[in-house]
């Protein structure tokens, strides 16, 4: 079995000399950096993105590649929708596309009362006139042939998408190098210098540059740099496990689930098959902090994250992981390059018997990879997109609770929009940075 093909082995492809100074730089080479830059720069704005590792090393390409609408939260429906035209958009532009595929996403209800939530959410989003339906068992059957009649209905969104993680961000990192923007692999960010309280200049392992506006796009290691910052959000990193599986014949092209596995076909004949319902969360420093923000998550039964013990070494809530450094000395992101989980092996061995029951016809799939990502999860699943009042000139976009690929490059081109001062478009309020501690009531996003 091959192992996951993004890690410090592979050859650097974005390199370039620091500039001394320059309009924005964006921090984290994942979707929604990458698609920052992008906007920015084909707007003619300078622009320099630096990745401590590789780009999209990380959870924008472990992600199980869905590109959906079904089951969002209603302040994130019209950011997605948006997304779906820049995906289709990149497909266009990139040469060799970037595996989009319109193919549908089924929720499959395991359990009788999963129907009332998903009628639930569609009662939420009725204002956007979506194509999301309930099936009934007899619909379901019609639909799926291969499965058995295990479930009891589902949720089905016929114009939902899928891509190709694997593929998708380096390429679209390519369109952001051809439009001018400035991308640099192997180069972590140590701090920010402020003048007068405000952003000056972002210090880096290969030098500093001058600037007065930063992108934070970090993902899991977003919170790490904030602390270093002064500054805190109560985001933390989950470990989801997945498989790849090699060539088989298509039993559907859907992309779907119930609470315990999903499954998308692949391009390349293989389907990604992953535990539902099953992320991980190593306790450490960052967990106890954060149990406040996530007791009504708890109380509402949505945490659905497995407590682990304590994080390996050098993960961004290790207990030994440094929360303090000087500019001038080796900061984490160095001493990690990529965060490359071990996946949880029993999970997914557990997870071809679970497969094996809802498709007995289909031949049991032959592994052919498996890996883990880190997610980056917040108490109310949505993300965090916002201008940080208390440092002018930083803008954050994290947090994205597992929906950050397909969403990202709409989220990308709203962060541009942020950085510049200019109309997103959209409302914004639920994703802002303040909202945990200026007495927001607490509202969780859908957990169906």
């Amino acid at each position: 079995m091959t192992g996951f093909p993004f890690t410090e082995a592979m050859p650097i492809r974005f390199a370039s000399d620091l500039p001394a100074r320059t309009e924005v730089v964006v921090i984290g080479g994942g979707v929604i950096g990458v698609c920052t830059a992008l906007f920015l720069a084909r707007q003619g704005v300078p622009v320099v993105l630096l990745e401590k590792g590789r780009i999209a090393a990380e959870q924008s390409s472990r992600n199980w590649g869905w590109v959906r609408v079904q089951g969002r939260d209603a302040a994130e429906i019209p950011i997605l929708l948006e997304a779906r035209e820049h995906w289709q958009a990149f497909e266009q532009q990139i040469e060799g596309g970037v595996g989009l595929t319109t193919c549908g996403v089924l929720y499959l209800a395991d359990k009788a009362g999963h129907i009332a939530g998903y009628e639930g959410w569609l009662a939420e989003a009725a204002p956007f006139d979506l194509d999301s339906h309930i099936l009934s068992k007899a619909q379901l059957t019609e639909l799926l042939p291969a499965a058995q009649p295990l479930w009891h209905g589902a949720l089905y969104t016929p114009s939902d998408m899928r891509a190709e993680p694997w593929v998708a961000v380096p390429r679209i990192a390519d369109l952001a190098r051809e439009a001018g923007a400035r991308i640099v692999e192997g180069c972590a960010v140590r701090t920010l210098e402020t003048t007068g309280g405000a952003v000056s200049s972002v210090v880096t392992e290969k030098g500093e540059i001058k600037t007065s506006s930063v992108v934070l796009a970090g993902g899991a290691w977003s919170r790490l740099f904030l602390r270093r910052m002064g500054l805190d959000i109560p985001q933390l990193s989950v470990r989801s496990s997945a498989m790849a599986t090699a060539e088989m014949p298509e039993f559907t092209s859907i992309s779907g689930g119930d609470s315990t596995f999903s499954f998308r076909r692949r391009a390349d004949g293989g389907y990604t098959i992953t535990p539902a319902g099953f992320s991980e969360l190593f306790v450490g420093p960052d967990a106890f902090r954060s149990l406040r923000d996530y007791l009504p998550l708890l109380r509402q039964g949505g945490f659905d994250y497995k407590l682990r013990a304590a994080a390996p070494a050098g993960y961004p809530d290790a207990w030994g992981t440094p929360r303090r450094w000087s500019a001038d000395a080796q900061s984490p992101f160095e001493r990690m390059r990529i965060l490359n989980p071990t996946p949880n092996a029993g999970a997914l061995a557990r997870l071809l018997y679970r497969f094996r029951q809802a498709f007995p016809g289909v031949d049991t799939p032959v592994p052919k990879a498996t890996w883990a990502g880190m997610i980056d999860a917040m108490p109310d699943v949505v993300p965090v997109v916002d201008r940080v009042d208390a440092l002018p000139g930083l803008t954050v976009s994290t947090g994205m609770c597992g929906h950050g690929f397909g969403i990202g490059p709409a989220f990308g081109r709203i962060t541009a929009a942020l950085v510049q001062g200019d109309d997103t478009g959209h409302d914004l309020s639920r994703f802002r940075f303040d909202r945990f501690r200026d007495g927001t009531p607490f509202q969780p996003g859908p957990t169906i």
